[in-house]
């Protein structure tokens, strides 16, 4: 916008307009944290109440006393980090070999890569779990870890866009150094490649945080369940005493804004280059 056109009034409704979309978005957090310091009594009280007159602080104990959330929030993480690692891997060496080798059929394999995207996950989900069931898999981590190695199609779709708008010739220079695809792939493209890997780490770690369905099939113990299934096994056991579930689930969504917060950034710095080079 020029100098010309520039209109202050119009910014100013601008900012308005997004503050009040960004209220009323905020909302269901807002009432989630009102509800975590209310007394049982006073949770469903009409009118509502905002801002508790005596806050109950002690929810946030009784809550993480009645259920191993701890427990739950390590064993998500953990799940989360070698996902994580999984997607990365696979899905940086996947795009790379679709975006710069020259291999008869890639076009095809290309294009059937991204239809299992279509394939809906009901109906791959008996088969799957006979599959793991046979390798002895149920009740541990490796089914809800291991097909992360194998890089998912959307995943790689994005990264090779991404790659595809890097200049060649940088690896032609590494080519001329010495430098072999391993090589290349990790000192000249990896660094240039950190937005859309920030987009896959954020996006990877929301999945598995929210993930519920994956871990209700797979896990039986108590004690290896993640955040989702322990939410749901609280609310079945506690369903009434909603100012402690939103107190543990207000201590939950706490790793999602740290991640959000830190790849903020890089995350719009990634979609915004896709968008104008892709």
């Amino acid at each position: 916008m020029n100098a010309r056109n520039y209109n202050p009034l119009t910014k100013a409704m601008t900012y308005v307009l997004l503050i009040v979309l960004a209220f009323v978005c905020l909302i269901p957090f807002f009432w989630m944290i009102s509800t975590s310091l209310k007394t049982k009594a006073t949770t469903f009280q009409i009118p509502p109440q905002w801002i508790p007159d005596q806050p109950k602080w002690s929810n946030y104990i009784d809550a993480f006393s009645f259920a191993p959330f701890g427990t739950y929030i390590t064993n998500t993480l953990t799940i989360a980090i070698f996902v994580i690692v999984g997607q990365v891997v696979s899905c940086t060496l996947v795009a790379y070999g679709f975006s710069r080798f020259r291999f008869r059929g890639r076009e095809v394999l290309f294009m059937v890569m991204l239809a299992t995207m279509l394939i809906p996950e009901q109906v791959t989900m008996i088969p799957t779990f006979l599959l793991y069931s046979e390798l002895d898999w149920i009740d541990t981590y490796l089914p809800l870890i291991v097909p992360a190695y194998f890089a998912g199609p959307f995943f790689v779709f994005l990264m090779r866009q991404y790659v595809m708008t890097i200049p060649k010739d940088l690896d032609e220079a590494a080519k001329i150094d010495g430098a072999n695809e391993l090589q290349i792939l990790w000192k000249v493209l990896v660094p240039i490649l950190r937005p859309s890997m920030t987009i896959i780490v954020v996006f990877t770690f929301t999945n598995v945080y929210n993930d519920f369905m994956g871990p209700l099939i797979y896990l039986n113990s108590a004690e290896k369940f993640t955040i989702a299934v322990g939410l749901a096994n609280f609310l079945s056991s506690r369903g009434s005493e909603w100012n402690l579930l939103m107190a543990a689930s207000t201590v939950i969504v706490i790793p999602l804004l740290v991640i959000y917060y830190f790849a903020q950034r890089n995350m719009i710095g990634g979609i915004a280059s896709m968008g104008v080079k892709g």
